[in-house]
């Protein structure tokens, strides 16, 4: 579904990513790991359009898309959620999930003139869809809270919502589990794997939480200085020496010899 080719992102004399190439295949769950620094996020960005490559190719469903800004990649079903999450403090929990859809009636001046009518039935139809969204995820309990008083796992799961309001295919999600306590974890982790099952999601997920990411995710693509160093099951992973001198400093072998 989606294919990375070579790519480069550099800052300076920095290179973030270098030469990354890799594929995520539709309706799967693909968890990206490596340690800090390794390019995670910032491959993320240049796959959404924050950043502009320095040079390779971003391919979806076979066509380049590299470089398009994110409201474009947003109409193609490619959306992203981030580390800390962006809501709108001041709407309540609904309304930050209402104001997703792109090209709503009420944007217009002319329909906030003539066309009241319409505009309060597409308000109608989107509270709906908000609180079939807000079911789904086991949060209509805060539906009317302002999202800015909610906690970071809450917010993290509204962020989510957020996708489910218009025809996401491909979703990457940036340590999704960052802040986030061991229940409301889990409660991600459900909704990831029903929006994967039963609507036919394509996920993308970095995390650190090495049992989150063997729950939810196969395959597993390793980063370290902004390359790609393995691919494989969680298990196959966990147990590549490559991977744990990359984490750790110091091979497997190296490890057990010290003790």
């Amino acid at each position: 579904m989606l294919t990375v080719e070579n790519l480069h992102r550099h800052f300076g004399s920095f290179r973030a990513v270098n030469g990354a190439s890799l594929e995520i295949e539709k309706g799967s769950i693909t968890g990206l790991i490596g340690p800090n620094g390794a390019g995670k996020s910032t491959l993320f960005n240049v796959i959404a359009g924050r950043l502009a490559p320095t040079s390779g190719r971003v391919l979806m469903d076979g066509r380049d898309i590299t470089g398009l800004p994110p409201h474009e990649l947003f109409h193609r079903g490619l959306l992203r959620t981030f580390q800390i999450a962006h809501e709108f403090g001041s709407m309540t929990v609904r309304e930050n999930l209402m104001m997703v859809p792109a090209r709503q009636a009420g944007e217009t001046l002319v329909n906030t003139w003539f066309h009241r009518g319409a505009i309060r039935a597409e308000e109608r139809a989107l509270r709906e869809k908000a609180d079939e969204v807000l079911d789904f995820l086991t949060i209509s309990h805060i539906a009317d809270e302002k999202a800015a008083n909610i906690s970071g796992g809450q917010k993290k799961l509204v962020e989510l919502g957020r996708t489910m309001m218009v025809d996401a295919r491909i979703v990457f999600l940036d340590e999704v589990g960052a802040g986030v306590n061991r229940t409301l974890l889990n409660t991600i982790g459900d909704a990831i794997v029903r929006l994967n099952r039963e609507r036919g999601y394509t996920f993308c997920v970095i995390e650190h939480d090495m049992d989150f990411i063997g729950r939810l995710c196969d395959p597993v693509i390793v980063m370290a200085a902004g390359e790609v160093l393995a691919k494989g099951s969680a298990a196959d992973i966990m147990k590549n020496e490559a991977v744990i001198e990359a984490y750790l400093g110091t091979g497997l072998k190296n490890k057990v010899a010290h003790g």
